[in-house]
This record gives C-alpha cells, structure tokens and sequence, in this order.
C-alpha cells in the first residue's frame, strides 16, 4: 500500500494552447474550443467526462468563424 502513495499523481490530459481568448458569439475558447464552464471545472471531471468533452472539440472548432480563428 505505501508504494501507490509514493507514486505522483498521472497528469490531467487536457486541449489548453495556452490560447486563453473566449469568443463572444460561440461562447468557446479559441484555444481549445472548451466553454469557461469546462475549462474552471475541468479538474473535477472524471477522466471519462474528459474524454467526451476532448472528443468533440474538433466538431466545435466548426462553431467559431474562420475569420477569428486565424488570429491564432
């Protein structure tokens, strides 16, 4: 038991660029597509959350004008 309380915790995966701009219209980070309702909350979701949430991303990326996207 005391070897699985040495070990450091696994890293949360997450989609942040570090890109931290939310747009007004779609209501997404231009960054990484994630509402500021995920990204506050993303360390209290379980990984399966996560996961379902990182597996839409790229279909959201859809929701944000071209245009907005390019400054990036």
């Amino acid at each position: 038991m005391a070897g699985a309380m040495d070990a450091p915790p696994r890293p949360i995966a997450t989609p942040c660029i570090k890109v931290c701009v939310v747009d007004g219209e779609s209501g997404l980070c231009l960054g990484c597509y994630r509402t500021l309702q995920e990204v506050a909350g993303w360390q209290k979701l379980g990984e399966a959350e996560r996961a379902t949430i990182m597996a839409e991303l790229p279909e959201r990326r859809s929701r944000i004008r071209p245009e907005k996207l390019a400054m990036f």
